[in-house]
Formats: C-alpha cells, sequence, structure tokens
C-alpha cells in the first residue's frame, strides 16, 4: 500500500456479498504464522484462512489427520495477532467436530474465543450438515466445504480430483446445496472439475471460493507456502507458482554457513565496541586480578 493510498476498510461477510453481486473476484490465501499473516494483509487479500494443511506445510505430519485442536490454535492465534482487514477463518481438525453437535460447538467457540476467528470451516456435507446447522443456531458463523476433502482424503481414494463422473459431480453439488440450506455463510469447493464449478454456481446465493475447481467460483484460494515456493512437498496439479522462495532461503543459508566457517563473518561492521577509555581500564583490572 502506498504512503498516500486510503486504508482498506475491515472485510465483512456483508462487503464479501457486495463484491460477489459486483462480480468481484474474492481472494483467499491459507496462512499458518504471523509474518506470513502481515504479508498477506499487505498484500491486501479478502480472506486469510488458517488450514489444517500446517499440518503437512509447517508442522511436519504425513497428512492432516494428526493435528490436534492446541496446535491449530496456536497457529490461529499467530495469524490473528497479524491480521487487521482480512476475514479470518479456522479450520476445525479432524476429530473435533464429528461426534456430536455439543462437541463441534464447543470447538468452534474455543476457536472464537482464544483465537478471534471469523468463521470456522468444517469439510464434507453428510452429517457434517447437522453441525453445520448447529454451530450457526449456535452464533458461529460456518464456511463449508465440499468436492475434495483432505481429512477424508483415504476415503475418497486419495488426493484426487472428485465429482469426474455425472452421479459423482450430483453428489458434490447436492453436499453443497445441503451446506448452503443448513446456514452456511460460505463455501470452499477443492479439486473439482471447471463443469461441476459452473452448474454449482447458478444455485448458490453465497460466496464460493475454488481451489482446483475452475475459474467459475466467486473467488480462489491457494495455500502461502505452495503460492511462494516455500513447500518442498509435491504441488497439486492446480498450485501456480508465483516466486521460488525455498530455492532463495537455501541459497541465503548456505552463504551464511559458508562464511562462518571461512572466518567471514562476522566482520567488524556486525559488532559492538566499547569505548576506548573502558577497554583499557577494563584490561587494567583485569591485569590486577
Amino acid at each position: 500500500m502506498s504512503a498516500h493510498a486510503a486504508p482498506r476498510k475491515r472485510v465483512t461477510l456483508g462487503s464479501l456479498a457486495a463484491k460477489k453481486d459486483a462480480g468481484e473476484p474474492l481472494v483467499m490465501v491459507t496462512a499458518y504464522d504471523h509474518p506470513s499473516a502481515q504479508i498477506v494483509e499487505e498484500a491486501g487479500v479478502d480472506l486469510v484462512l488458517v488450514g489444517d494443511s500446517a499440518a503437512m506445510t509447517v508442522l511436519g505430519y504425513d497428512s492432516t489427520v494428526p493435528v490436534t485442536v492446541d496446535e491449530m490454535l496456536m497457529l490461529t492465534k499467530a495469524v490473528r495477532r497479524g491480521l487487521s482487514v482480512p476475514l479470518l477463518v479456522g479450520d476445525l481438525p479432524f476429530g473435533s467436530y464429528e461426534a456430536s453437535d455439543e462437541l463441534a460447538i464447543a470447538t468452534a467457540q474455543r476457536f472464537v474465543k482464544e483465537a478471534g476467528v471469523d468463521l470456522v470451516k468444517i469439510e464434507r456435507g453428510g452429517a457434517t450438515v447437522d453441525r453445520v446447522r448447529a454451530l450457526v443456531h449456535a452464533g458461529i458463523p460456518v464456511v463449508g466445504h465440499v468436492g475434495l476433502t483432505p481429512q477424508t482424503a483415504t476415503a475418497l481414494g486419495g488426493y484426487r480430483a472428485q465429482g469426474r463422473t455425472a452421479d459423482a459431480a450430483l453428489a458434490v453439488i447436492d453436499d453443497a446445496l445441503a451446506l448452503q440450506d443448513a446456514g452456511c455463510s460460505m463455501l470452499v469447493i477443492e479439486a473439482v472439475p471447471s463443469e461441476v464449478t459452473a452448474a454449482l454456481m447458478p444455485l448458490l446465493h453465497i460466496p464460493v471460493i475454488g481451489i482446483g475447481a475452475g475459474a467459475d467460483a466467486d473467488g480462489q484460494v491457494l495455500v502461502f507456502h505452495d503460492l511462494l515456493g516455500l513447500y518442498d512437498g509435491g504441488a497439486a496439479k492446480f498450485v501456480k507458482r508465483y516466486a521460488e522462495l525455498r530455492g532463495a532461503a537455501v541459497a541465503g543459508v548456505t552463504a551464511y554457513a559458508d562464511e562462518v566457517r571461512g572466518g567471514v563473518y562476522p566482520g567488524p561492521e556486525h559488532g559492538y565496541a566499547m569505548p576506548a577509555d573502558e577497554a583499557a581500564r577494563l584490561r587494567e583490572l583485569l591485569a590486577a586480578r
């Protein structure tokens, strides 16, 4: 933002709806820490998701399943401290909402009270529709998630596109409509053919954020570490790299290590000095011992 630009107004569900109605694309980024939050804030995104993909991207797990509520809360609090304008969405991790409405509400309330999220996100249709209804009744805005749902990727046959047959596409559409009817404020649709999104959009009045779902959605989301080339894991087909920061980071740390080992760093300009008289007095004090 330039020094003369007017400060951005805080994003609200109302302003997102107005953008949808006006055909203005929505921008969401998945981020996991305070520095990333500050960067996406300055870049002017509309929404920030603290996704359970943090399990793999920043915590080193093999899938999203092991990440805990406490781990997600820690990351979400850090992001909250770096944001003032975008809406903040917190991902409820696997096992934290499925068993009952009461569990879902208790978990979501922690994200609202402890981490300051504006909305919570939960995956799938089916029984999740009941959880959405309970959360909305408890006053907690919800983002639904259909298509490829990573928490249940094993049951879906792995991390692969969904809705590639007419029957499978209809199931995705039915899940989306059920989540809207249950009161979702927004929907994420992931890894489905563009035709599915195009067929779904006229049926939905809530904002729809796509990821690997074509250009017909109201907005798009990518993971911070993916779009900047920081994550070393395999990238999905829908990921576009806008920078290659991992290579630059490795080169920078390698140069630092080489200079330390070669006696180049630190140089005189990187240190502190005592006044000459104090240094002389220190030598006298040490000699007197």
